[in-house]
């Protein structure tokens, strides 16, 4: 019987249905779609890598001596001269070198083809015969002035085979003609050139070697074929199989998919954690219309157990419901994502049971446990409450709901501080946890904090509107824990995205500060590409009208005392006077085996002026080196600075990542002649403080941006909630509604009511989650103020349009319920029970 009741409730509902079930299908969409999305990009990078090395049985190459060249531009090269020796191991079959590193093509425009900053990779190599890829046309390079590119690029670029175009390398800019195209396939956005092999060991490694030796088997095993190989080669050379080789490049890219996959994720449950509220809020209100339907329940025979069971059917099918178009609106999303992959998206979507299993899992049981509690409410109606015209579930008090809440609030706030502390392990935890509690205490003690402010919000439209405005006021004031439930859920998103902007206004603020503080170069030449500052360039900048020095600075990795270290590496005075150093102890030497570190590494490491260090490089080879001076922290040098020579000395492709340049002035003559000198490098920038600030909170407003926008969905799940309340609100009080009418209100004047009422429900859980993100915001740069966040700067006038979005939210929510109360007969309302 209770099931049919269910059904019945369900069908004569409907519009209630499908607004309790939009909250659960936005969480569920974006869920699935992130799953759905990573599931596609993996399968298409397992398809990618299943096409490389195909025929590879071992590969030889040098030991990976530094973890963190991870980009492997630091690698240390292979001698071709294994390729004899090679041939001479039983099994070894058509052993062949491979050169690879950075090389774009211009374009027709001037550009470089493809994204050079945080893209897809551009990737320069030799052509050989029975590679992994084809020619789609032409055909192979035969000399220096000749390249191959990959089919995509030339589209891109607007060139085809005959056609001149500019390669760019680690050494200086070529023009080549294109004699062919390459058939990758999907290469994920990849740009790929080919050049002959002494072309491309020249451009892009050195004569007389190879970055690796692939080769294939005769029949022997793989793992056989490895040992064999092995022995006979020299020292800080490895051997490893296809397969290894296969693995290690799709663990890379595990490892960042699943980045990217809990990224997005966390973004789902901030959404669903919002849908949570708007579900308890609408089954509540439920419960609460359907009193007397529940008490003859009870009065027949419903036992309690039904009754909740009843109430949890409900939920169960609006989770069902909200899970099945959430999977289908998930699916779009994927799509949406795939498409602004650009070329990385193109291999279509993945289905697996694993978005279907986890869509139907976190809707339906998010739904019935929000609804628990309503559920359980309803099961203690007492049958002779069947018997009464006017009966309201009984509320209990709110000491405990304040102590609770106050509980929360601070045992949030106290993880909060000790994750930002880094009292260990990952800070991640406690932040999370904390900030969940925090807004659970807060939204507990929301009720509370509504009716002082709501009665403040409210004065001007009382003063104001009149009778709809005094109207408004207490209609939000009538029920603080239903206000209270629909303002948390806005809250929620308006804290984090206030979280967001505080962090963002308070990057931009300590950049600025950073770079007028420890920027004492005039200008800052940089690559926008793997390919650095070449030697050619350098030459020319330093050369340029108006400079007097120009001072090239590498970024590497080494292991210092064992442990893995980035550094940069260079004229250690004319680094030390361009970050504008504040020496504690000693000077910047310009001896060739020196090292600087800032005050934190020499206090850490025990460390002060003629300490001798020992540093692995990349090659291998550990040298000694002395410390010449501690200087406090600098953003702009790091933690440590080693001498150019002793980088040189041990680096197969040095890498010019920056030239720092002192001008006799620097004027708008100075920096065009400086642009004029890298003209013919489109990878190259020239920035001085202005342009370096203006770049950085370029990048700083993406990156707000795109987490905003992220966000958003929990404020669009949250202006659902403040529409179905209201909804529900207006048939709760059709009655009143119909008895406003009655007396004369008019039509106009209702629907404004209830539009004054959405404003002050809106602006209340706007105001009460910016407050909590500025404090966040503050909590952040306070923890992190040694890490480069000095300046606590909170974005007033963005905030200010937040206040006037949460308003128009307001507005826009209550259009539906304000246009149904309006057209209601004003009879039938006053005969409603």
């Amino acid at each position: 019987m209770m099931g049919r009741v269910t059904l019945r409730n369900l069908a004569a509902h409907k519009i209630r249905l499908v607004l309790t079930a939009v909250a659960v299908i936005l969480g569920v969409a974006f869920v699935a779609g992130t799953l759905i999305f990573t599931d596609s990009m993996n399968k298409q990078f397992d398809e990618l890598f299943s096409r490389i090395g195909t025929n590879v049985a071992v590969d030889v190459r040098a030991k990976k001596v530094v973890g963190g060249d991870d980009d492997g531009m630091a690698a240390q090269p292979v001698p071709a001269t294994l390729l004899k020796a090679l041939q001479g191991v039983e099994g070894v079959k058509d052993p062949k070198g491979n050169v690879s590193g950075y090389a774009a093509v211009v374009g027709k425009d001037g550009k470089i083809v493809g994204t050079p900053q945080n893209g897809p990779p551009q990737i320069g190599a030799n052509w050989t015969d029975g590679g992994g890829y084809d020619l789609s046309s032409g055909r192979a390079p035969r000399g220096p002035g000749e390249v191959i590119v990959d089919a995509a690029t030339a589209e891109k670029g607007g060139l085809a085979v005959g056609d001149t175009a500019q390669v760019l390398t680690a050494g200086p800019p070529a023009r080549m003609t294109i004699v062919g195209l390459i058939d990758t396939g999907n290469l994920m956005g990849t740009t790929l050139t080919a050049f002959d092999t002494p072309t491309a060991q020249k451009l892009m490694l050195k004569p007389g070697y190879f970055s690796d030796i692939e080769m294939g088997s005769t029949g022997v095993s793989q793992a056989e074929l490895r040992d064999r190989v092995a022995k006979v080669l020299p020292q800080g050379v490895e051997a490893v199989t296809g397969e290894q080789l296969r693995e290690e490049s799709k663990s890379d890219i595990a490892s960042m998919m699943n980045f990217f996959r809990t990224f997005l994720l966390v973004f789902a449950l901030i959404s669903i954690f919002v849908g949570e509220f708007i579900i308890f809020n609408t089954f509540s209100m439920l419960v609460a219309q359907r009193t007397r339907e529940l008490a003859l329940l009870r009065a027949i025979g419903a036992a309690r157990g039904q009754v909740t069971r009843a109430v949890i059917g409900e939920a169960v099918a609006v989770g069902v419901v909200g899970s099945t178009l959430g999977l289908a609106a998930g699916a779009g999303l994927a799509s949406l994502l795939q498409a602004q992959m650009g070329d990385a998206g193109q291999g279509g979507l993945t289905f697996t049971a694993t978005p279907v299993i986890w869509s139907y899992a976190v809707g339906i049981v998010v739904t019935v446990v929000s609804a628990y509690f309503p559920a359980r409410r309803a099961a203690k109606i007492p049958p002779v409450a069947a018997m009464r015209d006017d009966v309201a579930l009984p509320q209990r008090s709110l000491r405990i709901r304040v102590a609770l809440g106050s509980l929360l609030t601070l045992a949030g706030a106290g993880l909060i501080g000790a994750g930002l502390a880094g009292s260990g392990g990952n800070p991640a935890i406690p932040v999370g946890a904390g900030a969940f509690a925090v807004f659970i205490g807060v939204a507990m003690l929301a009720p509370v904090i509504s009716v002082p402010v709501l009665k403040v919000l409210g004065a001007p439209f009382a003063r104001l509107m009149g009778s709809p405005g005094r109207l408004a006021r207490q209609n939000a004031l009538r029920n603080p824990r239903r206000t209270a439930a629909t303002a948390a859920a806005l809250m929620i998103g308006l804290a984090l995205i206030t979280t967001v902007n505080v962090l963002g206004a308070t990057m931009r603020a300590s950049i600025d500060e950073q770079v007028d503080a420890q920027f004492g170069a005039d200008y800052m030449v940089q690559s926008q590409g793997a390919g650095g500052v070449t030697a050619d360039a350098l030459r020319k900048i330093g050369g340029a009208p108006g400079v007097q020095s120009a001072s090239p600075a590498y970024d590497a990795d080494a292991k210092i005392e064992g442990k893995d270290a980035s550094y940069v590496a260079g004229d250690l005075p004319a680094l030390a006077k361009a970050a504008r150093l504040k020496m504690v102890s000693g000077s910047a030497s310009a001896a060739p085996a020196s090292i600087m570190v800032d005050e934190a590494t020499a206090k850490d490491r025990g460390w002060k002026v003629g300490t001798p260090v020992p540093v692995t490089f990349t090659d291998g080879k550990v040298e000694q080196l002395t410390v010449s001076g501690v200087y406090t922290r600098s953003d702009l040098a790091g933690p440590r600075m080693i001498s150019g020579e002793a980088h040189l000395r041990h680096t197969a492709r040095p890498t010019v990542g920056v030239v720092l340049v002192d001008a006799s002035a620097a004027d708008a003559s100075t920096k065009s002649a400086l642009e004029s000198a890298v003209k013919g490098y489109p990878n190259l920038e020239v920035s001085d403080q202005a342009s370096l600030k203006a770049d950085a909170r370029e990048q700083v407003d993406g990156f707000v941006t795109f987490l905003t926008i992220l966000l958003i969905m929990s404020v669009i799940i949250a202006a659902v909630g403040v529409i179905n309340t209201l909804a529900l609100s207006v048939i709760e009080r059709t009655r009143e509604i119909g008895l406003l009418r009655a007396i004369g209100i008019s039509r106009r004047q209702l629907r404004r009511m209830i539009r004054l009422e959405s404003i002050m429900i809106a602006v209340f859980g706007a105001m009460l989650g910016m407050g909590i993100g500025v404090a966040f915001g503050a909590a952040l740069q306070n923890a992190l103020a040694d890490q480069g966040l000095g300046v606590l700067a909170v974005p007033y006038g963005t905030l200010a349009v937040y206040l006037a979005v949460a308003a128009l939210i307001g507005v826009l929510a209550a259009l539906w319920p304000a246009w149904r109360a309006g057209r209601m007969d004003v009879l039938k309302a006053i005969s409603t029970e």
